[in-house]
């Protein structure tokens, strides 16, 4: 695993942690379900492009599928 792997987790696994702590806050499922995957999915990818791409595309939901 190289620093721009951790690094690039690290940063998807915080904004996840926010979003969890928010829907759980204002009982919401959505944030809560995209939180979790922000957070787990970094240690199941270890391409540092696929990572960038996939947490884009999450940390993007979070504004998308708001209620």
């Amino acid at each position: 695993m190289s620093w721009s792997n951790l690094i690039t987790g690290g940063i998807f696994s915080a904004i996840g942690l926010a979003a969890l702590v928010y829907g759980k806050k204002q009982s919401r499922i959505k944030p809560m379900l995209i939180g979790i995957a922000l957070m787990v999915y970094p240690y199941l990818i270890t391409d540092t492009m696929l990572i960038v791409v996939i947490g884009a595309l999450l940390t993007s939901a979070l504004f998308i599928f708001r209620d």
